[in-house]
């Protein structure tokens, strides 16, 4: 069993193998039928996804091995069509849980390649049945538009509806699937003779309660969560031209192939290489690898979050490299090619994955690429999505080797030398040199803050200092463009220099940016520091909201500076650091929900300690009083003094970590607080910013529009009498609009179930004012707010 829920490719090699064990031993393939229909229950309740749809796929392939009838298995079918059917009615059930209907009847679709062709031979009419509860299903369900979850905004198939025509489509060609190995052919006559087994009824749990009415939001909260427990495994990834992919494979093939694939990605992640091994060698019937990159970038596109972190896929895409030397880097490079010919429409957040993702790759492959096929986007505005792409791309190489090497993996070209970042060095505006409007005082404190730090000055000596040097003649601000010019250039070596200067003398910037205001014009020095390396910028900022230096609100309140706010669409570091701040604030939250079940778990333990000493007490003190000699009186009073102690020890713990659970629920609040405080920064600023640059601000509309912010949504939303201003700048607004609302939505999907916890206060405080309706479409969108 626990070969076929982690190794399900080989599910038909098990069948056959249960099914030959049964010719001889009828009670161990009934003790595996029972086994098997106890963990589907299991899965049914816990909502284990993967378990019940490997589950449901064995039960069909023990029917094609004749270990249970074809009747058993068409009634677990059956069982899971009814429960579907009732998690969708309005009634019975609630549809706001049709996440969880559909994974179900997918589970029914899904196991039909492996067992069609048997149950037409035996059960033709049974067939017909589950067939047509199939296609009742699917009238009745709500269809499933997902353009704000897609890499592309015209890949927008509904997954179930794809996956019935494929299996339509192989009923009308007899049930045939060649990439489906059926190994029990070869034992048939052996096989029909053994005893068949009956499965069982299947108990399913009861349906989820309907929405609560009287709260607009339930309905969207609950989808939301039935999404999360029950989440699309694929959004099919279309790269290549069909004639590539699907040249040599019947649909349902390609869906069988996809599958295999899917399943070694999961079961496999924690062994690269026989991950690569097994995908390099499927048991297909036919050549697979255009197909195997497109699944494999799903994964890595997948929205709003891949099921394992993108260096995962890196890793696997590498390797497949070195095992299929001769087919699959030519593959990842027509890949990339097509990626890039598409990058105008691709999302933004996967447009940042992939960006991170060919840096990487390049970086295991000596940095080699034929840049001269890109040699012409140089002459592209810095705002075009192909140029921004490969600029991202060459940044990210550096961050991952060094300026000097990558400069040299492009010598052919020496054209895209001018997309290369510039040299990663500090600005010291104290020398000769700069002098960038800064005083002879200010050069002299400068140098006199350096040989303190150089002579290891404690931070309480630089804090007096400061105060009674700078604070007085030159004021606070410039107190902290002084502290942070040097304390930054003194750091500037390494990551590790810098680490320790904040580590050593943080708390003097602490004292000194003691509002928010401060906080973000310290922000900003530490930005002209590292103007010419976004890296160190990025990993300053990180450090210093980890040091609690400055706080996540100082943070948004600078990425969207009137600065910054006109280079959203030219570079990805600012939106970088906006992901790092949010990020930071979230896993603190879940960091201390985590403390707080174990310091739950010890207060249980505490409490039960002392209860078991208090009962140890009362024995030692019963044995006392009904001691009648004098030694036994000395024995039980020594007995009864130490159970004494030990109560007032056990106590004194159970008191202990009632003080650490009430302290980490306290905690716990104030990191909610400051969650909320920063989700409703983040969403006032883009709603601000974004609604100024549309077309002006329309009233909030309640109906839900479903499709995706367009283009043409966009440049029709901009004002009009501007008809004497160039093309190229209406584009480059339009693109500035798309990166912007691109990046809400991957701010939005990637927290959505932080952001539900807080919608109260940012419906109060932030959607009920008057935002474009663009802005709120691509926020409910996102969210599934319906």
């Amino acid at each position: 069993m626990e070969c076929i829920e982690h190794l399900p490719h080989k599910i038909p090699l098990y069948g056959t193998l249960v099914g030959l064990l049964n010719t001889e031993d009828s009670d161990f393939a009934a003790k595996v039928v029972q086994l098997c229909r106890e963990r589907i229950e299991e899965s049914l309740v816990s909502g284990d996804c993967n378990k019940l749809r490997i589950l449901i796929r064995f039960v069909a392939v023990l029917m094609s091995n004749n270990v249970i009838a074809p009747a058993s298995l068409v009634e677990v079918l059956e069982t899971l069509l009814s429960l579907a059917a009732t998690t969708i009615d309005d009634e019975k059930g609630n549809p706001a849980w049709q996440p969880k209907a559909d994974f179900h009847v997918f589970c029914i679709m899904a196991s039909l390649p492996w067992a069609g062709i048997e149950l037409l031979e035996r059960a033709p009419d049974e067939l017909e049945r589950v067939m047509a509860g199939i296609e009742a299903y699917l009238n009745v369900r709500k269809p499933i538009v997902d353009t704000c979850f897609t890499a592309f905004p015209s890949s927008n198939d509904d997954y179930l509806v794809d996956l019935w025509k494929r299996i339509k489509h192989c009923q009308e060609s007899g049930w045939k699937v060649e990439s489906v190995p059926r190994p029990h052919l070869a034992f048939e006559a052996k096989l029909v003779t053994c005893q068949t087994h009956d499965f069982g009824p299947v108990t399913c749990p009861y349906p989820p309660e309907g929405a609560d009415e009287s709260q607009t939001s339930s309905f969207g909260r609950q989808h939301h969560e039935a999404e999360q427990k029950f989440p699309q495994r694929l959004r099919r990834l279309s790269i290549f031209p069909p004639a590539k992919t699907d040249e040599c494979m019947a649909p349902v093939d390609r869906f069988v192939v996809e599958e295999y694939i899917l399943d070694v990605l999961l079961y496999l992640n924690g062994r690269r290489k026989e991950c690569a091994a097994y995908l390099a060698n499927l048991p297909v019937p036919f050549r697979y690898e255009y197909v195997m990159a497109e699944t494999i970038f799903s994964q890595l596109f997948l929205l709003p979050k891949p099921p394992f972190k993108p260096i995962y896929y890196t890793i696997v895409i590498i390797d497949l490299c070195k095992a299929l030397p001769g087919a699959f880097p030519t593959v990842v490079a027509g890949a990339v090619r097509a990626l890039f010919s598409k990058m105008d429409d691709l999302d933004i957040e996967c447009r940042t994955r992939l960006i991170h993702w060919f840096a990487h790759h390049l970086s295991n492959f000596q940095f080699v690429w034929p840049w001269k096929e890109w040699i012409d986007l140089v002459d592209l505005p810095k705002w075009a999505p192909q140029r921004y792409f490969v600029q991202e791309v060459l940044e990210k190489e550096v961050r991952l080797a060094y300026y000097e090497r990558i400069k040299q993996s492009l010598e052919d070209v020496p054209k895209l030398f001018e997309l290369l970042p510039p040299k990663s060095l500090p600005y010291f505006k104290y020398t000769a040199e700069n002098q960038d409007g800064c005083t002879e005082s200010e050069m002299l404190l400068s140098t006199e803050l350096t040989a303190m730090v150089k002579s290891k000055k404690t931070a309480r000596d630089i804090q007096v200092w400061v105060e009674e040097k700078i604070l007085p003649a030159f004021g606070q601000k410039s107190a902290i463009e002084i502290v942070v010019q040097t304390l930054f250039y003194l750091g500037a070596k390494s990551f590790t220099h810098m680490i320790t200067v904040l580590e050593r003398y943080g708390q003097v910037l602490s004292k000194l940016a003691t509002d928010q205001s401060y906080q973000v014009f310290l922000i900003q020095e530490v930005s002209k520091v590292w103007q010419f390396s976004v890296q160190m910028t990025v990993i300053a900022i990180d450090r210093m909201m980890g040091y609690r230096i400055i706080s996540n609100l100082s943070i948004i309140s600078w990425v969207f500076g009137p600065d910054n706010v006109e280079r959203f669409h030219t570079s990805d570091f600012l939106w970088e650091i906006l992901r790092n701040a949010i990020s930071k604030t979230v896993n603190r939250t879940e960091d201390l929900q985590r403390d707080i079940i174990a310091a739950q778990k010890a207060l249980d333990l505490a409490r039960a300690a002392t209860s078991k000493a208090n009962s140890n007490l009362q024995t030692a003190q019963s044995v006392l009083d009904s001691a009648e000699t004098e030694e036994a009186v000395a024995q039980a009073t020594a007995k009864a003094e130490w159970a004494k102690t030990l109560v007032e020890k056990r106590k004194h713990e159970e008191a202990s970590a009632e003080e650490t659970l009430d302290a980490k629920h306290a905690l716990l609040n104030h990191s909610l607080r400051e969650q909320e405080d920063l989700f409703i920064s983040v969403f006032e600023n883009f709603c601000s910013v974004l609604s100024e640059r549309l077309s002006k601000a329309s009233p909030r509309s309640t109906d839900m529009e479903e499709d995706k912010p367009s283009a043409m949504d966009i440049d029709n939303s901009m004002e009009n009498g501007k008809e004497g201003q160039k093309k190229e700048q209406l584009t480059e607004e339009s693109q500035w609009q798309a990166a912007t609302l691109g990046q809400l939505s991957a701010v939005t999907r990637q927290y959505a179930t932080e952001i539900w916890k807080h919608m109260d206060k940012l419906e109060a405080q932030v959607f009920s004012r008057p935002v474009h309706y663009l802005v709120l479409k691509t926020l409910n969108n996102c969210i599934r707010r319906i």
